[in-house]
């Protein structure tokens, strides 16, 4: 029996009610790690939040907000081109709409299981908080590998996938984006099934094209929104962009973005990668050699050894699975943007980049450095940006697309960008004055995770036991 029950009535100290959630949360969804890490990161940092407000323990809100509130899995058959039935698990994880509709990607990718679409879901519900705008959060997804699949095969399993999934989302239910594996092309397949059974032309989806109601700068906004937040964290010290040596990971939409809006700023990108392997390029990845990225990655959705054969200043290593750590981050750096995927970034590596003399991590993918790597940052005085306030763009963007959508209006590029960069401003506003506020300052870990959940939790306490 718990402490917090052993005498009824009784309310537990905070740091109790923290490990018994942790504990019925690793009980209940055993072998789930990535959550158990996205939950473990969170409720710990809320227990300056919960001294002083016991009303959340009482009405057990970390118990309501770590579990999803509708967990959808289906069954995804579809035709190769041989004619050969194939089949796929189908996701979507509800989490929680206290503030909104769910929001949140669909990842294709063989990696996809409940316990990392739990975690993404759990995250983008605080993500989605820090924006300012109303919306909830969730994540979904397949176990589907697009990569050496032809158009025709992805159009037939979004297809497949989308029959299903269009009886639980709608514009005021649930709106799904893109993630990884889940481009402008799968966007159009899921959004055409989706009209097609529905009769309906709605903001069901966002990323959408710009002939059929997306938005400018949706898929430059999480690389854009990234960089606009290490910008603010250095204001903080006096500091800007310019002239930095940056590490980009990942050769995918994030990275793409975050290396344009870094040549924007007067920053030196030299570093970027993909699953086979790393570029190393000191001379700097300039506009000419970004467009190369994008042609390669966007249309001939080749590999980035191919950079390394175009152009002679740049080193290519590849992937070695017997390392304990990785080359990327070993280089010598000013700052490092983690766009490729979760737990890129372990212990070894944030040694690595500490020792290199790294000052700012902003994080463009979800989750991508461990808890003891984020303990390492924060440790040694690095501007840290956790993901779900710096990646925060992406879903920003996101509601903006929704709200022209519902308003039937399109804004130009310019309007998009400055919504975009005001949103990233207010969201490390709120981290920094929260951290400050709640005893930790300069921690934009414990800023981000109370900044978002008390908007969250005071929400679900308006609402009742719903």
């Amino acid at each position: 029996m718990s402490l917090s029950t052993m005498i009824p009535g009784a309310i537990a100290t905070p740091r109790t009610y923290v490990n018994e959630v942790l504990a019925l949360v690793k009980a209940k969804n055993p072998a789930e790690k990535e959550f158990h890490q996205a939950v473990q990161e969170v409720l710990e940092s809320l227990i300056p939040a919960l001294e002083r407000h016991p009303e959340y323990i009482s009405h057990k809100i970390l118990e309501r907000v770590t579990e999803p509130e509708r967990l959808l899995m289906f069954r995804v058959p579809w035709f190769d081109d041989k004619g050969e039935i194939q089949v796929n698990r189908g996701f979507r994880i509800e989490m929680n709409s206290a503030i909104g509709p769910y929001k949140g990607g669909l990842r294709f990718h063989p990696s996809v299981n409940l316990g990392i679409l739990k975690f993404l879901a759990f995250e983008q519900v605080f993500k989605n908080s820090l924006t300012t705008l109303p919306m909830g959060g969730g994540k979904g997804g397949s176990d589907f590998d697009p990569k050496g699949k032809s158009d025709n095969e992805v159009m037939r399993f979004c297809q497949s996938f989308m029959t299903e999934l269009q009886r639980h989302i709608g514009p005021d239910t649930d709106v799904p984006a893109g993630d990884i594996g889940v481009g402008g092309r799968e966007i159009g397949f899921l959004f055409g099934q989706y009209k097609r059974l529905r009769n309906e032309f709605t903001g069901v989806l966002t990323g959408k094209g710009l002939n059929w109601g997306g938005s400018l700068i949706r898929p430059e906004a999480t690389g854009y929104g990234c960089v606009y937040f290490a910008e603010e964290m250095l204001k903080t010290v006096k500091q800007t962009l310019e002239g930095k040596v940056c590490l980009v990971s990942g050769s995918g939409n994030v990275s793409q973005y975050t290396i344009e809006k870094l040549l924007d700023l007067g920053a030196k990108p030299i570093a970027c990668s993909d699953s086979n392997g790393i570029i190393h390029d000191p001379a700097g990845i300039d506009r000419e050699k970004l467009a190369y990225i994008l042609d390669l990655k966007n249309t001939k959705r080749g590999r980035i050894s191919d950079y390394a054969e175009k152009f002679k200043t740049a080193k290519y290593i590849p992937v070695d699975p017997k390392l304990d750590h990785n080359p990327l981050w070993d280089i010598k750096a000013d700052c490092a943007f983690p766009s490729a995927t979760q737990n890129e970034i372990n212990a070894k590596d944030a040694k690595n980049l500490i020792k290199n003399g790294c000052k700012v991590v902003s994080e463009g993918a979800n989750m991508p450095s461990t808890l003891e790597a984020t303990n390492l940052f924060l440790e040694a005085g690095v501007l840290y940006g956790p993901a779900k306030a710096a990646n925060a763009g992406g879903v920003a963007t996101s509601g903006l697309e929704m709200a022209q959508n519902s308003a039937r209006l399109a804004w130009t590029r310019e309007e998009v960008d400055h919504r975009l960069h005001n949103i990233m401003i207010a969201i490390h506003k709120n981290c920094f004055e929260t951290a400050e506020k709640y005893g930790k300052p300069g921690n934009l870990v414990v800023g981000a995770n109370i900044g978002g959940f008390l908007k969250i939790a005071d929400s679900m306490l308006d609402q009742g036991l719903v």
